[in-house]
């Protein structure tokens, strides 16, 4: 299987291949096409990436993504989430970030609420499933997911900065899957 991790940082998980910007950037398309065929990877991993896009940039990439994944293949896809109740956390993913020019957020282009997150994906042509998010309300959503399709640190279950009492980093994380059959109008864009 040819699992793929975009903009992996210092992550690496088995049986996936690490990826960083500078050797696989997901808006350029001959770095998809260097190295890979439409249709030939199964599994895409992305934690807090999209954030570093403007929206627009993020449906191209998003579309990148869908042409580059088999029929039946996903992308599982992690960013900070604008309904996040907590002061600390939105000023720590904000546009343009605090502090420094190196720090992590100062690249920050948008900070998504889980439907327009959705939607970036859904115009790229996948099926796109919630599986933690915050809602309008600012209640937090989880549902279970494999960590062994894809494990995303900054979660529920895995950031340490959680606890059944309370929250202390959250994403929206979705699945994002191409079908099976993708409609004829989609295959020829």
């Amino acid at each position: 299987m040819k699992k793929i991790i975009i903009g992996a940082g210092n992550v690496q998980q088995d049986g996936w291949i690490s990826t960083q910007q500078n050797d696989f950037n997901v808006l350029h398309k001959e770095d998809w096409t260097n190295s890979h065929t439409p249709n030939s990877i199964d599994c895409l991993l992305a934690e807090h990436v999209w954030e570093h896009m403007t929206l627009e940039e993020g449906v191209e990439a998003a579309k990148h993504c869908f042409e580059f994944l088999k029929p039946g293949g996903y992308i599982r896809c992690a960013v900070p989430d604008r309904n996040f109740d907590n002061d600390w956390y939105q000023n720590m993913v904000q546009v343009g970030g605090p502090g420094p020019e190196d720090h992590p957020a100062a690249d920050h282009k948008i900070v998504y609420d889980y439907k327009q997150f959705k939607e970036v994906f859904e115009r790229a042509g996948f099926q796109v499933e919630l599986l933690e998010y915050c809602d309008d309300q600012n209640l937090f959503h989880y549902t279970h997911w494999n960590e062994e399709d894809g494990k995303i640190g900054r979660s529920f279950r895995f950031d340490t900065r959680n606890s059944d009492e309370s929250l202390g980093m959250v994403s929206i994380i979705i699945d994002a899957k191409k079908p099976l059959k993708v409609p004829s109008k989609q295959q020829t864009k």
